[in-house]
């Protein structure tokens, strides 16, 4: 059967939050932001380990606790864009990666996943050849602006979706779609570049939210104690 590896790149410095420490470190209920992430991913038992692609210049990383977490391996190797991180990943598991095993890739600041929704992801994933992402179809009416920022056009919304992860894709196509974007903001975008089957979309949930401004924190924080991972 084929094997699940995960990789969380967080190497950015996420500059939008207005904060001296990076993103992925800023306290979230008592925790670095990511710790959320990599507790959610490593209540998975199908996940063999999750290599967290830091930063080379980190020293963030050795002033907390993560022994809790005994299927992280931190790798100080990330690159300047997210691609780059995410092979680097790639390149320190090695051959541990089969050419079909499947590589599920998690945003560090996604830290309101739950681990019954990367349970359910896999299960519906299963063994298709390509692999998938989580996604939510857009509710919202969409415009185009000109340069004047008038509406130039209002776009049709019925096949939109917003992508989400963890995204999951077999490890000799992820390698071959960063290989080809190694500018790709995601791995389907990597996977979608080489031509291959299209990546399979699949609903995940609206409480999965990306922090990236600094009020993102207080609505994770309730999140996270609507659903018990933190005291009420």
């Amino acid at each position: 059967m084929p094997k699940v590896f995960a990789i969380v790149p967080a190497a950015g410095q996420g500059t939008r939050m207005g904060d001296a420490v990076p993103k992925q470190y800023i306290p979230l209920a008592g925790k670095p932001l990511m710790l959320h992430s990599l507790e959610a991913l490593a209540a998975v038992a199908r996940i063999e380990c999750i290599c967290v692609v830091l930063a080379p210049g980190d020293r963030h990383w050795q002033r907390h606790d993560w022994s809790v977490l005994p299927k992280v391996e931190p790798v100080f190797a990330g690159g300047e864009h997210r691609a780059s991180s995410v092979a680097n990943g790639l390149r320190h598991l090695g051959s541990r990666l089969g050419r079909n095993d499947w590589v599920l890739v998690h945003d560090a600041a996604r830290p309101c996943v739950r681990s019954e929704l990367v349970e359910q992801f896999l299960d519906e994933v299963g063994d298709d050849p390509v692999g998938g992402l989580l996604a939510m179809p857009l509710a919202d009416t969409l415009k185009s602006s000109d340069d004047n920022l008038r509406v130039a056009s209002t776009l049709p919304r019925g096949r939109l979706w917003r992508a989400q992860t963890p995204q999951m894709f077999r490890h000799d196509l992820l390698v071959r779609g960063l290989d080809a974007r190694p500018d790709a903001t995601d791995e389907s975008q990597a996977v979608e570049a080489i031509g291959y089957s299209a990546p399979r979309l699949i609903q995940g949930q609206n409480t999965n939210i990306k922090v990236t401004f600094a009020e993102d924190l207080y609505l994770a924080e309730m999140i996270l104690k609507r659903q018990g991972r933190i005291p009420g």
